[in-house]
């Protein structure tokens, strides 16, 4: 009935002083790793809206009755998908219609 632990030799005070710089030196590195994976992120992010986000025109001119569902953009073009299920795809400079595509859309 006594559920009591067998008196044994314990922890000594050495392994405790041990067990408290690795903790301390663990928390140090992770706190560490995580500014530079922070810092990273944020240079990295700075750096990306500039250089690869393409123009888009302010204003789409569409043909009569068409009505814009989607519209995606590339390196010197842009695309519009339509409710009548076309792809118009556009010149990013000059806005002149370079092709028109009829496809089949899931309802």
């Amino acid at each position: 009935m006594n559920d009591a632990p067998a008196a044994g030799p314990g922890i000594s005070p050495a392994d405790l002083r041990f067990l408290k710089r690795l903790v301390t030196v663990l928390a140090g590195t992770m706190i560490v790793g995580l500014i530079t994976v922070i810092a990273l992120l944020v240079i990295r992010l700075q750096a990306l809206p500039g250089a690869t986000t393409p123009l888009l025109p302010e204003a789409v001119a569409l043909p009569d009755g068409v009505t814009a569902e989607a519209i995606t953009f590339g390196r010197g073009w842009y695309a519009v998908v339509t409710e009548d299920s076309r792809i118009l795809i556009f010149d990013a400079e000059s806005h002149v219609l370079l092709s028109e595509t009829r496809v089949s859309l899931p309802h």
